[in-house]
């Protein structure tokens, strides 16, 4: 696991389980921005590429006490990134203000080794030539690669809106390192019907995510672990937040 590095900035987000309805709107949203092109078997778990998923989770009950919930899961972003140490070739690496964990496309040989190192499941192998059915490649976005096959992909909380934003200040005199809340925002937080996604910098308390990820309800997937993740997750049910570890059933969660 890589070494841990403070920022002054740490964009992260806080997604309301309680909120969460499974929608997939949000699948859809990282998958048009981040030009995700179709998967040739997309019924082939083993070969699929998406940057985001929706999970479902059960209590295990059965009906009247059956009950469900949604855990969208793009990357951690983690602040002791195990995908970092791994690479050979310094393809993947955590060092620009902002905590973002990067993904040099043009670096990647394909080997995986940070595929198999991630215990959230959270990056993908590019196993096909990317291709779209006629017309479409004319909704691309400019600002994203289009990656080919053979390299390793990866959530990047839409990163070139970041540098949108940062230009944007640039132009309108502002301090492109102090972003307001809401400059900067992923392409899911903006597609979710519910607002049951929440980004921003965690480490400013000008920003809403700032108190969110403070709450007695918040919790981060397998925190036990040690990798610091900069994604939350809020639910006021408490075998929700069970799930989220692997507690014991004689452990108690916070909350």
């Amino acid at each position: 696991m890589s070494s841990f590095k403070e920022f002054k900035i740490k964009w992260g987000m806080a997604i309301d389980l309680d909120k969460c309805t499974g929608c997939g709107a949000c699948m859809v949203a990282c998958q048009a921005e981040n030009n995700i092109a179709p998967q040739p078997d997309a019924s082939n778990k083993l070969k699929s590429l998406n940057w985001l998923v929706v999970y479902e989770l059960t209590n295990g009950k059965s009906f009247p006490e059956h009950e469900v919930a949604y855990l969208p899961r793009p990357c951690m972003q983690c602040g002791k990134p195990s995908c970092v140490s791994v690479c050979p070739v310094i393809a993947t690496d955590k060092n620009e203000e902002g905590g973002i964990v990067s993904q040099v496309y043009p670096r990647c040989i394909g080997c995986r080794y940070c595929m198999a190192s991630c215990p959230y499941h959270a990056r993908y192998f590019n196993w096909f030539d990317p291709t779209w059915p006629e017309g479409m490649d004319k909704t691309l976005t400019p600002d994203v690669s289009v990656r080919p096959r053979g390299v390793v992909e990866k959530c990047s909380f839409c990163h070139h809106r970041f540098m949108q934003a940062k230009d944007k200040a640039r132009v309108e005199g502002r301090d492109p390192n102090a972003l307001n809340d809401g400059d900067y925002i992923t392409s899911c937080t903006e597609a979710c019907p519910n607002g049951a996604i929440v980004f921003g910098d965690v480490n400013n308390p000008a920003h809403k995510v700032h108190e969110l990820v403070k709450s007695k309800y918040a919790f981060r997937l397998l925190e036990r672990l040690g990798t610091d993740p900069q994604v939350y997750y809020l639910s006021r049910r408490e075998w929700v937040r069970r799930l989220g570890d692997n507690y014991l059933e004689n452990e108690k969660v916070k909350g």
